[in-house]
């Protein structure tokens, strides 16, 4: 892959060079060689509108701008590195906080999650302890994610909604909406305290990834 080496499930290898910088979440460089540079960002490309957003709401993560000629080394607590390419046609929903490292020349948003689902989106968020914003990414270049365990990519159609658990919830692309729906039967059936009794359902066309664990990063 093209920029982008796996050294192993938990550590990514990134080729940096002139006109092909990233941003890294903070704390997460391992090793580099060459004359790599790390300078600190408040806004990882987002413009200052994203940044204020999150402030206001009290949620943020660090970032790091990487430039240079080289290659670095990036890791993150040992969890699991999952690389996803964009090619301009969707626009990847992610966490900020499973957020590892992205091509620079991606268009960084912030969006509240009202807005996609309404007050759903603002419960969804409530009950996956992720927050009331998140990060957009679209254009052409790749980034990686975190997970706990790895992710699996479901596909997304509008015969085939996918449901999934909100802590289990990683990203979603593509033209998707999502709603927070109620399981009360399966809730009652496997305990009032387990996360079962609540469901993300994503709907439209795109595709949905999902972590083999309900723990949060």
């Amino acid at each position: 892959m093209p920029g982008y080496e796996s050294i192993n499930s938990k550590m990514l290898q990134v080729a940096i060079a002139p006109g092909r910088e990233v941003y890294s979440k903070r704390g997460a460089m391992l090793a580099y060689t060459g004359q790599v540079s790390f300078a600190p960002t408040s806004t990882a490309g987002q413009g200052v509108g994203g940044t204020l957003g999150r402030a206001v709401a009290g949620e943020h993560t660090s970032m790091m701008h990487v430039t240079g000629q080289g290659t670095a080394m990036f890791g993150h607590a040992g969890l699991q590195v999952e690389v996803i390419e964009l090619n301009g046609a969707d626009t990847l929903v992610v966490e900020a906080d499973r957020l590892l490292v992205h091509d620079a020349t991606l268009q960084v948003g912030t969006m509240f999650m009202g807005k996609d689902g309404g007050i759903g989106g603002v419960i969804r968020g409530a009950v996956s302890g992720q927050g009331l914003f998140t990060t957009t990414l679209n254009g052409h270049g790749s980034c990686a994610l975190l997970s706990h365990g790895g992710v699996m990519e479901l596909p997304i159609s509008p015969q085939r909604p996918v449901h999934v658990d909100p802590q289990a919830y990683v990203a979603h692309r593509g033209q998707v909406q999502n709603k927070l729906t109620t399981a009360m039967g399966l809730r009652d059936l496997v305990g009032r305290g387990s996360g079962e009794g609540f469901q993300l359902e994503l709907s439209g066309t795109g595709a949905v990834y999902v972590q083999a664990s309900e723990r949060k990063i």
